[in-house]
């Protein structure tokens, strides 16, 4: 499902964590397919975090395609990263000016890549209150953000 083997190896982890947390209150019959499942939930989450995770700067791979980002567009590739910080920030500074409630689960959710059983943990809601307040947080994201703001 991941592509690739050392995601394999971290979601691994994480599910075999998962089971042995969860072991007290497992039933035994349809022990392999609870298990199977909480192994392709993990891999999901994973694929989704990945795909919401901003590049990291510092990694080769994400240098070489500023690079060639950069040539294609023109400009030298410090100036794109430099743009690409700058983007980033912005972005901070209005999740900075959200109701507290909202900007403790989007910071969560999407800055730190925390799944939902992360961030009810920490916070003490259930995952379903942490749902409702990241569906309410992007609905106040649309009322009161404009695409302008970030151009």
């Amino acid at each position: 499902m991941l592509r690739s083997p050392h995601d394999a190896e971290d979601v691994t982890q994480e599910v075999l964590l998962q089971i042995y947390r969860s072991l007290p209150d497992c039933r035994l019959d349809g022990l392999k397919t609870w298990i199977t499942r909480i192994a392709v939930n993990r891999s999901i989450d994973f694929k989704r975090s990945k795909a919401r995770r901003p590049e990291e700067l510092g990694d080769s791979d994400s240098l070489a395609e500023a690079r060639q980002a950069a040539d294609h567009a023109g400009m030298p590739a410090a100036e794109l990263v430099a743009l690409e910080q700058s983007d980033r920030q912005q972005v901070r500074d209005r999740v900075d000016e959200m109701p507290d409630n909202y900007r403790e689960v989007v910071t969560a959710y999407y800055m730190e890549d925390k799944s939902y059983e992360q961030i009810a943990a920490e916070t003490g809601l259930e995952r379903k209150s942490v749902e409702s307040r990241l569906y309410r947080a992007r609905s106040w994201m649309r009322r009161h953000w404009r695409k302008e703001d970030f151009e």
